[in-house]
């Protein structure tokens, strides 16, 4: 929220030193993070939107979701945050699972549900290949979908390994 407030600042012409007062205004276009599923350190979704709802009012431009693996979650996410006043366009964050740690590591580290199909699809992958396989046709098919519900675009997390998601791309371009 303090960088978000800073930045709109520079956008003003307002700097932190009073001796570059005088210096010109910035151009910079403000992203901010948000979660579906809720922020680990938030006490539940609303006080989590209502945090992210001070984000905006400082000057987030847009937002990016956290990943997510239900689309409905992002949907009735959208909507409270729309219910809250929060007009930014907001960006679903897709995040193909590519191996059999992900698996395990991904829900864990980042506080997120598998929908109990795709997870009960995962637990029969034996190899990495397997995951990976399903992975880009599950996230393909959530791409589909939240591009046929109009999302203003899509971010993919690909954590340094772009296969997978050149994989996504050729099915929707």
């Amino acid at each position: 929220e303090e960088l978000i407030r800073q930045i709109s600042g520079l956008n003003q012409g307002k700097y932190l030193y009073e001796e570059e007062q005088e210096a010109a205004p910035t151009d910079l276009c403000i992203g901010a993070a948000c979660y579906p599923e809720k922020h680990q350190e938030a006490l539940n979704l609303g006080t989590d939107i209502a945090y992210l709802k001070r984000k905006v009012d400082e000057g987030a431009d847009y937002l990016v979701t956290q990943m997510f693996f239900d689309n409905q979650r992002y949907f009735d996410f959208v909507e409270r945050c729309r219910k809250e006043g929060i007009t930014v366009p907001i960006i679903p964050g897709l995040k193909p699972l590519t191996n059999l740690r992900h698996v395990a590591f991904i829900p864990k580290t980042f506080h997120i549900d598998l929908p109990d199909d795709y997870a009960r699809e995962l637990l029969k992958c034996t190899t990495d290949a397997a995951v990976k396989d399903l992975g880009i046709e599950w996230t393909a098919q959530q791409a589909k979908e939240l591009q046929a519900r109009g999302v203003p675009s899509l971010h993919f997390y690909t954590m340094g390994r772009s296969e997978a998601v050149k994989a996504i791309a050729a099915q929707l371009y």
